[in-house]
């Protein structure tokens, strides 16, 4: 425990994941890989999930070497892959401690020629399924699930759900909808899942390097750097930290929160 009897506290454990088991969608790379490989070093056991069935499995090959991490394939913004996930991971363990929903899509174009199927795509992925995910491992988060430790359901919302992008060159409307639905939704599971000894909470991040990310930074680093009050993108760690102390028994008390790790950006 790291809180005694006597009420005094031990750091030593209090960001400890040994023993815990995570699902982490979107885990193969960018933010997604950056939790699951922090999982790892703090003693999870992981599950990844993306849609590229060769990607999945050559990173949980790749992050093996720091701790057990596993592939679970599949494309969550499909009602039929989704129940194949959910399926798969009730037959590999009988509870699940942490639920990332990191698993997310961007569409960027201009606001008289926007396509409805690329707004449809956005909303479905990062909303969605975020939703139905979770209520459909809301039983295997309840298996884990205790007064004094909760089970924990972490969604990767953005600052462009706090604030409405303005330096990027191009509009990305379906994108901040969603996000800041998903800051909103996270809020209200947090109401539903309290009960059964569950947290949900948010994080928000700024830019951090990833596939999604790539071509904003390779054409606007600058502006983005100068719009940060830090004047630069977030570290792997930065991201990782931030989860780390949702998923431990530091952030046991966390519940309903949507935290932006930006550097300040959504605050200027």
């Amino acid at each position: 425990m790291t809180i005694h009897d006597d009420n005094t506290i031990n750091v030593g454990t209090l960001f400890d994941l040994t023993g815990k088991i995570a699902l982490v969608t979107g885990g193969s790379r960018g933010i997604g890989r950056m939790i699951t490989e922090g999982f790892l070093q703090a003693g999870a056991t992981v599950y990844i999930s993306s849609r590229k069935a060769e990607v999945c499995d050559q990173v949980a090959a790749e992050l093996s070497a720091i701790g057990p991490c596993h592939a679970l394939p599949a494309d969550i913004a499909q009602d039929d892959d989704r129940a194949r996930l959910v399926a798969a991971l009730g037959e590999r363990t009988d509870r699940l401690d942490i639920l990332v929903n990191n698993a997310g899509a961007a569409w960027g174009a201009d606001y008289a020629d926007f396509p409805e199927s690329g707004f449809r795509k956005v909303l479905e992925l990062n909303v969605t399924a975020l939703f139905f995910l979770t209520r459909d491992l809301t039983g295997l988060l309840a298996q884990a699930a205790s007064p004094d430790d909760p089970a924990r359901v972490i969604n990767i919302g953005s600052m462009d759900g706090i604030k409405v992008p303005t330096v990027l060159r191009t509009a990305t409307f379906p994108y901040s909808a969603s996000k800041a639905a998903v800051h909103h939704m996270t809020k209200a599971l947090a109401l539903e899942l309290a009960p059964r000894h569950i947290t949900v909470n948010a994080v928000a991040p700024g830019f951090f390097e990833s596939k999604m990310t790539q071509q904003s930074l390779e054409r606007f680093r600058d502006d983005i750097e100068r719009h940060c009050p830090l004047h630069r993108i977030g570290r792997p760690e930065e991201m990782a930290g931030v989860a780390i102390y949702l998923a431990s028994r530091a952030g046991a008390y966390t519940n309903g929160a949507v935290i932006p790790v930006d550097g300040g950006t959504c605050v200027t």
